[in-house]
């Protein structure tokens, strides 16, 4: 007895299975659950059984991954901003190069605490490469699609009193500060793959244009002079309009103003001065 005991303390532990466990617990409880409960109809009842009990298990597992990372739904459906932004490119763009940012930013993210995709701009740069871009990209997009708008809505919203009396003290006009956006979004200027933002100023008082390099944002500590908080901003990526648009990418950032809508970049607006903090998203 001593020598098995001896061979049983010198077996390395290996960690148990947990979907192997997982899927014995499901099978063992709805095989008792189906002794009990079997009835004439044996195979309906045994189905409803282990039915009932696996509903019971995946809620159980749920909570580990309740938190993660997720791609919100658009706010209108893919076809809603033709002929501006054409549907092919809003599947793509949103179901597989969004979803695509979101997977690895839950990657980079797995065995930590699960926060708001707003909290970890700050500090993405120091954070690495699946903060800073699979991060930055999820926050951007998400800020992305909800700044606009079917074009028919789009047309009926205008900056508030407040957003245009900025507007006019920092570019001079609206048309002055779309054709400094504008300016800044050419591919001369934003060179490759990027991001052009209108900005807060930390002190609240100024708008300002950043471009930014890959899925960078202002919000991010060291990508600007200091953090910026976007209250509009424009994907500069080949992913974002090349369907349609080809190598015309002033074409498509020209044409892009006919989807903003103006009442959420007012919401914008009107929490960053408040709040002096980025805009949260959905995902």
């Amino acid at each position: 007895s001593t020598h098995i005991k001896q061979n049983v303390q010198r077996r390395p532990y290996h960690p148990p299975n947990m979907k192997l466990a997982v899927a014995s617990l499901l099978v063992g409880s709805a095989a008792a659950w189906s002794s009990l409960n079997m009835k004439a109809d044996g195979v309906n009842t045994r189905r409803e059984a282990f039915g009932k009990v696996f509903v019971a298990g995946a809620a159980m597992a749920a909570p580990a991954a309740a938190n993660a990372y997720f791609v919100p739904d658009l706010p209108y459906p893919f076809e809603a901003l033709e002929p501006y932004i054409d549907t092919p490119t809003m599947k793509l763009h949103h179901d597989k190069h969004h979803a695509t940012y979101v997977a690895n930013i839950n990657k980079a993210r797995e065995g930590k605490d699960d926060v708001p995709i707003l909290d970890l701009m700050a500090d993405a740069l120091e954070a690495g490469p699946g903060v800073r871009n699979s991060g930055g990209g999820h926050y951007n997009h998400a800020l992305f699609w909800e700044e606009m708008a079917p074009p028919d809505k789009a047309k009926d919203t205008k900056p508030s009193s407040d957003l245009s009396a900025m507007i006019d003290k920092s570019f001079g006009s609206m048309e002055d500060m779309k054709s400094k956006f504008e300016a800044a979004a050419a591919p001369g200027a934003t060179f490759g793959s990027g991001w052009v933002w209108v900005c807060v100023n930390q002190k609240g008082d100024e708008l300002k244009i950043v471009s930014t390099p890959n899925q960078d944002n202002p919000l991010m500590k060291g990508v600007a002079d200091e953090i910026m908080f976007p209250i509009l901003g424009i994907d500069v990526w080949e992913h974002a309009y090349y369907l349609k648009y080809q190598n015309r990418r002033p074409e498509y950032v020209s044409n892009w103003w006919n989807v903003v809508n103006w009442d959420k970049i007012n919401e914008n607006f009107a929490y960053v001065v408040e709040k002096h903090a980025g805009v949260p998203v959905q995902g």
